[in-house]
């Protein structure tokens, strides 16, 4: 299987999906951000100097979904019609675990938005709480459900 993003010279090209049927589409992305028990406690209190952490990193997410063709450079611009960004506290991570959707009518996926939301959370409870702890970790970032498409479905195992 070839890579779409180049053509048969090996040069980076957006790709042509002006052929491909419009069909209803959806992704759902996680990722991971790991803190010291004290961190999370602060995050879950809602005492953060910088304010609600969560809260924050889910419009954050939501913001960064609508921009992906921004930051990817071959990512097709998308009317994304439904985001969401879910942020829970795990006491055994200890962390936060983000889960984001991305909905959309298309000829082409969303998985990059989702991924992009995702990480744009992570990255903020990061900004958000490392005066308490500049050690967080963020990990696991993938794609867990794709739907939509001629590819089908894809559900992470």
């Amino acid at each position: 299987m070839a890579l779409t993003h180049f053509d048969g010279k090996g040069a980076a090209h957006m790709v042509d999906v002006s052929e491909k049927a419009v069909t209803s589409r959806i992704a759902t992305a996680e990722s991971y951000i790991k803190m010291r028990p004290e961190t999370l406690e602060i995050i879950r209190q809602g005492t953060a100097k910088k304010g609600d952490v969560l809260d924050v990193a889910r419009l954050a997410g939501i913001m960064a979904a609508k921009r992906t063709a921004d930051l990817i450079p071959l990512c097709h611009p998308l009317p994304v019609t439904k985001v969401s960004v879910d942020l829970t506290t795990v006491a055994d991570l200890p962390g936060v675990r983000i889960e984001a959707t991305v909905k959309t009518t298309g000829q082409t996926g969303v998985e990059m938005e989702a991924l992009t939301a995702a990480s744009v959370a992570a990255l903020t409870v990061y900004d958000m709480a490392k005066a308490v702890d500049k050690g967080m970790e963020i990990s696991g970032t993938r794609v867990i459900l794709k739907d939509g498409g001629k590819s089908g479905r894809y559900e992470a195992p």
